[in-house]
């Protein structure tokens, strides 16, 4: 069975680790953690007093009033809204949710919540999607602009690190048994800030570091998930065919994993394998 091109980046490596022909400086998908971008630019905008994390919905979409969902709840999957947006297809599950769907969605929001606000937490792309929306509209900036003026920049990265319309030539993808490119999911609608950037491993490397380590950007966003005997703090994302860990322990220690093809599961275990281990080397 062929290995899939796998890259590892990590505290305890000298230089990238590459295998299967990986190329850690080309642009792969981020899945979810392009929702760490979107919980950055929201903590950033806090910050600011462009928004508050409390504030309702309906202040910045055309959303019922008095459904209770605030940003706060969206960015920490509490909003009582479903994982994925309703008419969700199979084989490229958010080809269809444009700008346009999302609006009528936001406009009956009332009735798509299955939980009260705050009740409960359920993973929700289908909200990471309105909290996008509702920061453009708070900022009257895209979200491309957004990610690029309030988290790449800050942190020294050109704006054209990360993107959601990597150049055709620069991108890495999964090559199917007959050796063709496999045609990755269309993530450039809507569901954009909830899924749909690409960026070098190098380059969420240094997101990584820079969020969640050094703080360049203040204490890291609502975000992150926070899990296990480590404590570790980490995202990670998949698509169609990409995987990616990013994680990060109290006392400095860090890796990320990308990964094409493969489960999201086993690359979660191989980034907190990568952790453990150096741990053992350490001690």
């Amino acid at each position: 069975m062929r290995r899939p091109p796998t890259c590892v980046i990590g505290s305890h490596l000298d230089a990238p680790r590459v295998t299967g022909g990986h190329d850690p400086d080309a642009y792969v998908e981020l899945g979810s953690f392009t929702k760490v971008l979107t919980g950055t630019v929201l903590a950033v905008l806090a910050e600011k007093r462009v928004v508050s994390l409390d504030d309702p919905v309906e202040r910045w979409l055309s959303a019922p009033a008095g459904t209770g969902v605030t940003l706060r709840h969206l960015a920490d999957h509490t909003s009582g809204l479903p994982r994925l947006p309703p008419d969700t297809g199979l084989f490229n599950p958010y080809r269809d949710f444009t700008q346009t769907q999302l609006e009528q969605f936001v406009g009956r929001l009332d009735s798509l919540v299955t939980a009260s606000p705050g009740e409960r937490e359920e993973y929700s792309n289908f909200g990471y999607a309105v909290l996008g929306a509702a920061l453009m509209s708070a900022a009257g900036q895209d979200y491309e602009e957004l990610v690029g003026d309030h988290v790449l920049v800050p942190l020294g990265l050109p704006a054209g690190a990360v993107t959601a319309r990597p150049p055709a030539d620069q991108r890495l993808l999964a090559s199917s048994w007959f050796g063709r490119p496999v045609k990755p999911w269309d993530l450039t609608g809507a569901v954009l800030p909830a899924g749909g950037m690409w960026a070098s491993t190098r380059t969420a490397a240094r997101l990584l570091t820079g969020l969640l380590l050094d703080k360049a950007l203040g204490e890291p966003a609502l975000t992150w998930r926070r899990v296990g005997d480590l404590p570790l703090t980490y995202h990670n994302g998949a698509t169609r065919k990409s995987r990616v860990f990013a994680g990060a322990l109290p006392d400095g220690r860090w890796v990320v994993v990308h990964r094409l093809s493969g489960s999201i599961k086993d690359t979660d275990a191989a980034g907190v394998g990568e952790l453990r281990a150096f741990a053992q080397e350490s001690g």
